[in-house]
């Protein structure tokens, strides 16, 4: 049995030091602020995030180095047979590419996973290879598998202020505007490769519904799960503060109340974009051992 290491970045959400109780390498994503290079979780922090946000600063994101790449990699596999890398999804991101492009010259021993995941499905990504490769499954098998079932994975967004989204051009000054003066929130999805409008709502509580609709209407059309959903991962994230979605959280699990639902913080690469204040609800299908109970 092949012994393999597991590789994601900071955009799962999982921190270093979470990285090392699972015994997997997160490489962290890095930012330009200011002109200045920080390293999300390592000289940067959420809180020293939203605090620059806020105040104006030029935010742009970047790629790992190629050299910090190849570096990892070279070690690990002074210890290990394989190594599975699960980037960020490939629609927000060139590190996927980059990653693919590398592993080239590693005679299969690395395996690049595209499967268009960011955050909590990301992070779900990371466990589930980390069970299959527990069952004994090459680290081709495990890119086979993700890859396949990348679109068994939703994510609804809603954003407090369309200030960030006017920033990034995903709308333009008119809308943002309009949008702000009808007290317009709108709800995001991302289904696959990129960030895309879902719907609008007038008010925060109508955007949750709207949410947990579009949640329930996937789970039992796409995922083909039971009315009780216990066939899929329901997990939760936001930006900034806890407060809005600890009470989301309380909704969600009133409508799902068998589930431990994990709530996280976004990945920063997202945060740019929506800026604070962002709840988002999520829903993953499990792996058929996971259905079937044998593992968690």
């Amino acid at each position: 049995m092949s012994k393999i290491a597991i590789v994601t970045d900071s955009n799962s959400g999982i921190t270093q030091a979470q990285g090392k109780e699972l015994g997997i390498s997160v490489v962290p994503m890095p930012f330009f602020i200011n002109g200045e290079t920080y390293y999300e979780d390592i000289n940067l922090t959420q809180e020293e995030f939203y605090k620059k946000l806020e105040e104006g600063a030029e935010i742009s994101t970047s790629q790992p180095s190629v050299g910090d790449i190849l570096e990892l990699w070279n070690r690990l596999l002074e210890s290990y047979d394989e190594i599975v890398h699960i980037p960020m999804s490939s629609g927000l991101s060139s590190t996927c590419g980059t990653a693919v492009m590398l592993s080239e010259d590693f005679g299969g021993k690395v395996q690049v996973v595209d499967n268009q995941r960011i955050s909590v499905t990301q992070k779900q990504s990371v466990l589930d290879a980390m069970a299959m490769a527990e069952r004994g499954m090459n680290a081709a098998e495990i890119k086979e598998y993700l890859e396949k079932t990348k679109f068994d994975s939703t994510i609804y967004i809603t954003v407090a202020t369309l200030k960030y989204l006017k920033k990034g051009g995903r709308i333009t000054p008119a809308a943002a505007a309009l949008g702000t003066l009808l007290r317009i929130k709108p709800v995001l999805q991302i289904q696959g490769e990129k960030l895309d409008a879902f719907a609008k709502a007038r008010t925060l509580k109508q955007a949750k519904t709207l949410m947990i609709e579009a949640i329930q209407s996937d789970c039992k059309n796409r995922f083909h799960a039971a009315d009780d959903a216990h066939d899929v991962w329901i997990q939760m994230a936001y930006t900034g503060t806890r407060e809005e979605i600890d009470l989301f959280r309380e909704e969600v699990q009133a409508v799902y109340p068998g589930h431990e639902i994990t709530v996280d913080p976004l990945s920063l690469s997202v945060s740019c974009h929506i800026g604070p204040g962002a709840i988002a609800v999520t829903a993953t299908k499990k792996m058929a051992e996971q259905r079937a109970g044998n593992i968690s």
